[in-house]
């Protein structure tokens, strides 16, 4: 039984070809790019604004010399908001929910972010290892733990995506099981679970947009 709950986790194949090459480029697909217009039509300027909000929310806390990160941050939020909605759909994969693709999208922004400001602001970068106004004696042990709890964000941030999503997708498949086998014996029972289910449905929609939210912030700060 629990063999089958993980089976939709595996990246399925057609024709010997992994499907989660289509899954991670289909989302660039779904998303129109503006014309040469005077005027767009409604969905191009409703996405405009959404990633300029994005934007402007994101950059807040950075100074103007980070804005030159804003174009691969928000293009990184779009990719993951895509497939974490896509993956909501029935009979379909969602790459979000495996921690290597997690992983490989936060390794290299963290040891970017890392290297860029060991090379620009040296001091600053190795003053975060160590609060202000720390005792003598606790010098050390911070140290140490300040500088595990770096290398290990990389590792934060895949597993919090993987773990939230494939939380998620658990339940909902568990709840749509126990109503599907529930409709036949216990008709009243089947359809609480079902409007159980439907909730469910809409509080996983807004994990997927916080989730790749979150992901792009602690990213950027």
């Amino acid at each position: 039984m629990m063999a089958n709950l993980f089976d939709q986790f595996m990246s399925p194949t057609y024709l010997g070809m992994p499907l989660i090459v289509l899954a991670l480029g289909l989302p660039w697909i779904l998303w129109p790019s503006p014309s040469s217009r005077w005027l767009n039509n409604r969905l191009v300027t409703l996405q405009s604004w959404f990633l300029n909000r994005f934007t402007q929310q994101l950059l807040l806390p950075i100074n103007t010399g980070g804005h030159k990160w804003a174009l691969i941050l928000a293009s990184l939020m779009t990719f993951l908001l895509s497939m974490n909605l896509l993956g909501l759909l029935p009979y379909t994969f969602t790459p979000t929910t495996q921690l290597s693709l997690n992983m490989g999208l936060a390794v290299p922004f963290w040891l970017a972010t890392v290297i860029i400001g060991m090379r620009n602001q040296p001091t600053a970068a190795l003053g975060h290892l160590l609060p202000e106004g720390t005792p003598t004696p606790l010098i050390p042990v911070l140290i140490v733990i300040e500088t595990i709890s770096l290398f290990i964000r990389p590792l934060a941030l895949g597993v919090r995506l993987t773990a939230n999503l494939t939380a998620g997708h658990l339940l909902i498949q568990l709840i749509a099981t126990a109503a599907f086998t529930l409709m036949t014996s216990m008709t009243t029972v089947a359809l609480l679970t079902t409007s159980f289910l439907f909730l469910l449905t809409l509080l996983e929609i807004a994990v997927a947009m916080i989730q790749a939210y979150v992901f792009v912030l602690l990213l950027s700060l």
